[in-house]
């Protein structure tokens, strides 16, 4: 097996597969390479001298410059390489559309079909607090509730969604909680919704069912604790029965692809991210838009850099002028708070190979693989275009993830080099970017995307990454639902009363 990897034929550097000891011989392009130094895996080697100030190129674009010469055969990682990137851009217009082909198979999952006519994969009891203050009482009705489970054969499972939010918060922060709450009521994956306020919180019950809206009353219902006189757990578990009755007959039945809704996420990422595990994502991501589904892509930090390829993609004028102002408005915010906009590799992204966020956006981005952006969604709004869509959230695993189920997503997908237990209020699933991670946490990885570089055909990944996929959403279970693992995060930014 080959020890480097070069991916773009433009790259002046290449990727080490697995460690590489100082001393050894490689070739690249029919020239003869002898690496300096120890090369880690995922990490680059230079594949000629570069002078200081000189651009290193990685999938074809520059990821920053040399802070001083490397040879050839030199260890090339953050400690000698710095961004290109600086302050706020102006943007033109300049589209490249690939149009993906309409899949001439359609493909199905074993999903719910809800009364409105939307598709859930699961089938749970959710209970939501509106403020942090009931936590305590969301998280009693739920263990008291597990022990009459059986008596509703239709139920998989009931979850409660404790959180530090919805009171004492202002502006944009109170309204980031009510949205994400609001957006987590209507999601198809839960048969049923109990939400739980305490009565003197900022987000007051009744103003919340209004910007919660319609719903079907058997299924979500609502209880305001210091109204209840008596044990509010007692009640809320009546309320919970009721909920369940109505819901104790569903069934899965077999549901077009094209309903399906699937964010996109990346964390821990190291050098094999942009390799095996995001570009598969990005193939996953076309097929599913293909059916006629819709994917979501967020981490808006993790664009810097990468922002001309997505506005490239941009339907038309106006989804580029929306995608501008994503990228922007974050910038902005990070300004706004005297934090560098684009030092953003963190202590694990380094160590694992990658030096710059050019070079982990060119990554990132490759999740959305290359189909065309049809939508730019606010930080909690819910999904209204079939297709690719952008979405405004951070970084952060747990509260982009949150966002991107909000958004109505009813699975994330999740790549990671460094590996991660957590989980969001839907399946998420982690996809390893190389089989050591695979091989020593079983227990919270559910595909090996590794074996790309192992030497699986690509083609042989993908049908299994399909297949599994479509399994989770028929049902089976990923790693952190297996392990209880249920949380949110919600975006805050601003002070607290």
């Amino acid at each position: 097996m080959a020890e480097f990897i070069k991916i773009n034929p433009a790259d002046n550097v290449a990727v080490a597969i697995n460690d590489v000891e100082a001393g050894c011989g490689f070739d690249i392009d029919g020239v003869s390479i002898t690496t300096l130094t120890r090369i880690p895996a995922g990490h680059k080697v230079a594949l000629k001298a570069m002078a200081e100030g000189e651009d290193v190129v990685k999938y074809g674009f520059p990821i920053g410059h040399l802070l001083q010469a490397v040879p050839q055969g030199g260890l090339i990682d953050h400690s000698v390489l710095k961004t290109n990137l600086e302050g706020l851009l102006e943007y033109t217009y300049q589209p490249d559309l690939t149009e993906i082909a309409p899949a001439q198979t359609k493909a199905t999952f074993k999903g719910y079909r809800r009364a409105d006519g939307r598709a859930g994969i699961r089938n749970e009891l959710w209970i939501i607090p509106t403020v942090g203050c009931v936590n305590g009482v969301v998280q009693n009705i739920q263990k008291q509730f597990e022990s009459e489970l059986a008596a509703y054969p239709g139920i998989e499972k009931v979850i409660a969604f404790p959180h530090n939010y919805g009171c004492s918060q202002l502006g944009g922060d109170h309204e980031n909680t009510r949205k994400i709450l609001a957006d987590m009521v209507h999601h198809p994956n839960a048969a049923g919704v109990l939400v739980v306020a305490l009565g003197c919180e900022n987000n007051q019950l009744g103003a919340f069912r209004e910007l919660v809206g319609e719903v079907d009353e058997t299924r979500v219902k609502f209880m305001e604790s210091q109204k209840i006189q008596g044990d509010e757990v007692e009640f809320g578990l009546g309320l919970l029965r009721e909920i369940a009755e109505a819901a104790k007959d569903d069934r899965r039945e077999d549901i077009p692809v094209s309903e399906l809704k699937v964010g996109l996420k990346c964390g821990g990422s190291d050098g094999f991210s942009g390799i095996t595990a995001n570009p598969l994502l990005g193939r996953f991501s076309d097929w599913i838009v293909a059916q006629g589904g819709t994917t979501v892509l967020t981490e808006v930090p993790e664009m810097f850099g990468a922002e001309t390829i997505l506005m490239s993609r941009c339907q038309d004028e106006a989804t580029f002028d929306k995608t501008v102002h994503l990228i922007n408005d974050f910038k902005a915010y990070f300004m706004k708070n005297d934090q560098p906009v684009y030092e953003n590799p963190s202590p694990g992204n380094k160590a694992g190979g990658i030096s710059t966020l050019e070079e982990k956006s060119l990554g990132c981005t490759q999740k959305s693989g290359n189909s065309i952006v049809r939508d730019v969604l606010l930080y909690g709004d819910r999904l209204k275009t079939k297709g690719l869509n952008l979405l405004s959230a951070p970084g952060n695993d747990l509260v982009a993830s949150t966002a991107l189920a909000a958004s109505g997503c009813q699975i994330v997908l999740f790549t990671t080099g460094r590996g991660t237990p957590f989980g969001t209020f839907v399946p998420t699933a982690k996809i390893s970017t190389n089989s050591t991670l695979a091989a020593n946490k079983p227990l919270w990885i559910d595909f090996n995307a590794g074996t790309i570089v192992d030497g699986t055909p690509v083609e042989e990944v993908d049908q299994a990454f399909i297949d599994f996929v479509l399994g989770v959403a028929s049902g089976e279970h990923t790693n952190n639902e297996k392990s209880g693992y249920s949380e949110i995060a919600i975006f805050k930014s601003g002070v607290t009363l």
